[in-house]
């Protein structure tokens, strides 16, 4: 556990905001440090000091247009405890600068804490800092996540739980999370009751621990058992290949008996119908929206051959593939008479996505 600070040794966090960051991951984890780090609402830096830092000087936009202003340049890392990278848009193509690349490995290599919220962890894994890491990814940016980072042990790409804390290295998922790992890293330093405050002001009753779940899967009821909310999330990161029983159930750290208990109390289902649903969703979309062959497609949803997912996919659509395929050609107006697909929310979710791996 690190040292407690004394009153002449506040913690010291750097901000590294990349293009087109994302505002809420930053304000909220600053909002913690500037309410905990001081008595009152003075917002002085006595128990915390924070800067943001940058090649230049220059504002650096938001996902939102708002400007931030870096207060120093990138310097020695080494002046800071923590060292946060905000991340935004992909689309962007999150444009590391070699001077950012370097001053990242210079504060890996310095042991200085590393924090990737958001997109922010795809910078740290451009700098090759996250060797033998766990690494926190967005749901929503998992599989881009997977396509630009193929070299990743996908045993430590974890994408159903808020917030990962490894060694030095924490990665968040952004959005709210990253207000929970603010009161993780400053409980690690100060008394409780100094961040329950800051928490409090903030309108929040408690942080949410590692181990919450990311946001409910679509159509799933709030108050489904977290434990079953990340096995749903675990199942959908693993589309392709299926997930057994024992593996799902070892990364949830419960037995299979108990995974099965909680799964048909919350859902009225085994977790094999689940995960079932979930290749059957994913295939009528791929069928609707790709060129891709049946045999393709059941290869790429986790079915043995084109004729297993067939049956499958009678038994649940009431119909093959192929006119499920041929159904999606006709006019809207027919369609819409047929009873469209009730389940076609991928697009939604993950717009502009062509595949799944």
């Amino acid at each position: 556990m690190p040292p407690k600070p004394t009153d002449t040794a506040p913690i010291r966090f750097g901000f590294l905001l990349l293009p087109h960051f994302t505002l809420t991951a930053f304000s909220g984890l600053l909002d913690v440090l500037r309410l905990a780090g001081d008595e009152g609402d003075y917002s002085q830096p006595v128990r915390c000091t924070w800067h943001v830092v940058d090649e230049t000087l220059a504002p650096v936009c938001s996902s939102s247009a708002i400007q931030v202003m870096p207060s120093e340049k990138l310097g020695d890392p080494a002046r800071f405890d923590y060292l946060v990278v905000v991340g935004g848009l992909l689309h962007t193509g999150l444009p590391l600068s070699a001077a950012q690349k370097l001053f990242i490995q210079q504060a890996a290599d310095k042991h200085v804490n590393l924090v990737g919220v958001c997109t922010g962890v795809f910078a740290l894994m451009q700098a090759g800092v996250m060797h033998d890491h766990r690494i926190c990814v967005s749901w929503f940016h998992y599989w881009d996540f997977v396509e630009q980072f193929p070299q990743a042990d996908p045993d430590l790409i974890v994408a159903d739980r808020l917030y990962v804390c490894d060694r030095r290295r924490i990665t968040c998922s952004g959005g709210r999370a990253s207000i929970d790992v603010a009161a993780d890293i400053l409980k690690r330093h100060m008394d409780q009751a100094i961040v329950q405050k800051a928490l409090r002001i903030l309108q929040i009753d408690n942080a949410n621990p590692q181990t919450t779940p990311q946001p409910l899967p679509p159509g799933i009821a709030p108050d489904t058992h977290p434990v079953v909310r990340r096995a749903m999330l675990l199942m959908e990161q693993h589309m392709g290949k299926a997930l057994t029983l024992d593996t799902l159930a070892g990364k949830l750290n419960i037995s299979v008996r108990q995974l099965e208990r909680l799964f048909k109390q919350s859902t009225g289902i085994t977790p094999q119908a689940y995960s079932r649903g979930i290749r059957l969703r994913l295939a009528a979309w791929m069928l609707t929206h790709s060129t891709k062959t049946i045999a393709a497609i059941a290869s790429a949803c986790g079915f043995a051959d084109a004729s297993h997912m067939g049956r499958e996919f009678r038994s649940t659509f009431e119909m093959s593939p192929g006119q499920w395929r041929s159904r999606a050609q006709l006019p809207a107006s027919l369609l819409a008479a047929q009873n469209p697909d009730p389940v076609d929310y991928v697009s939604e979710v993950f717009p502009g996505r062509q595949d799944f791996h």
